[in-house]
């Protein structure tokens, strides 16, 4: 039995784990999805997410939980029962083990929490395979300009890292889920490479932040910093919808065109200086997008 295969089955875990998540979840249910034994998709599981089936599963319900006491103003109670917690006492001591606050005062001011944000585990193993049977890829280009208005951008900073593994290596990979929980956040967390003059000595060019609004009165995470966006116009890239399996060819295909594109074509040219350079999470179903500044010509 290969690695690949192993993943798949504990993918398969997770894809039904995130669909039954306000369900009473058993160990045969998930064995049924991935095709083992239970005793082997627990040992298979742990090994592969480094987490028990149940503490996967109580991770992930306390992160869902957390949104929900942030965008809805629902009972603690009532939110504790929806994820499969017997009693609000219950539910308090695993919400305050895992984020470190009560449920009720996370409700009332919605500091910046670390969510379980986790990433299907067989993406990893299609990583650098070569897979002859699928079709090939799409190189449709799609190009559009926007403009950003002044912003904030809350960010982690690397001290070397220009990509994103690197940048993963040197500060975790916790950073994602923190910037998700910020309840003003404009937009999704993203990916950054940062100009010279956005870069503090000793500080790395790739980092990982989330854009607020200009006027952002809230909690800074411990360890990030907020800095000024001014205006902008930016190139927004997008390349069509992939298969993971083919997730690192897609977007290194993507990114070269990006960078051989000629911003003339929209009547104007690179302002590298002017802004970072931001990427969006690569996800297959919406392809890959990354956004550039740009002059008007």
């Amino acid at each position: 039995m290969t690695n690949l295969e192993h993943a798949a089955a504990v993918t398969r875990m997770q894809s039904y784990i995130e669909e039954h998540l306000e369900e009473d979840i058993t160990l045969h249910a998930l064995a049924q999805q991935a095709g083992y034994s239970p005793w082997h998709c627990a040992k298979m599981f742990k090994e592969y997410t480094d987490k028990s089936p149940f503490e996967y599963i109580r991770k992930l319900q306390l992160s869902k939980a957390a949104l929900v006491l942030r965008d809805e103003e629902l009972r603690v109670i009532d939110v504790a029962l929806d994820f499969v917690f017997d009693s609000h006492e219950g539910f308090t001591r695993a919400f305050r083990k895992q984020f470190g606050v009560t449920p009720k005062a996370y409700q009332k001011k919605t500091p910046p929490i670390p969510l379980f944000t986790p990433y299907p585990v067989e993406s990893y193993y299609l990583m650098g395979e070569e897979h002859d049977d699928l079709p090939p890829l799409s190189k449709n280009l799609h190009v559009r300009l926007i403009e950003f208005p002044a912003r904030k951008l809350i960010l982690l900073r690397g001290k070397e890292a220009e990509t994103y593994l690197a940048y993963a290596k040197e500060v975790g990979c916790d950073v994602w889920g923190i910037l998700a929980s910020i309840k003003e956040a404009l937009y999704e967390p993203v990916g950054l490479w940062l100009p010279e003059d956005l870069r503090p000595a000793g500080t790395s060019v790739y980092a990982q932040g989330v854009e607020v609004p200009v006027d952002y009165q809230g909690l800074i995470p411990e360890g990030f910093e907020m800095i000024d966006l001014p205006a902008c116009t930016m190139l927004l890239f997008q390349g069509d919808p992939y298969d993971e399996a083919r997730f690192d060819e897609a977007i290194e295909a993507v990114m070269k065109q990006i960078d051989t594109y000629d911003p003339s074509l929209n009547n104007c040219r690179w302002a590298e200086n002017e802004g970072p350079r931001i990427q969006l999470e690569p996800q297959g179903y919406r392809g890959y997008i990354e956004a550039r500044p740009v002059y008007l010509s």
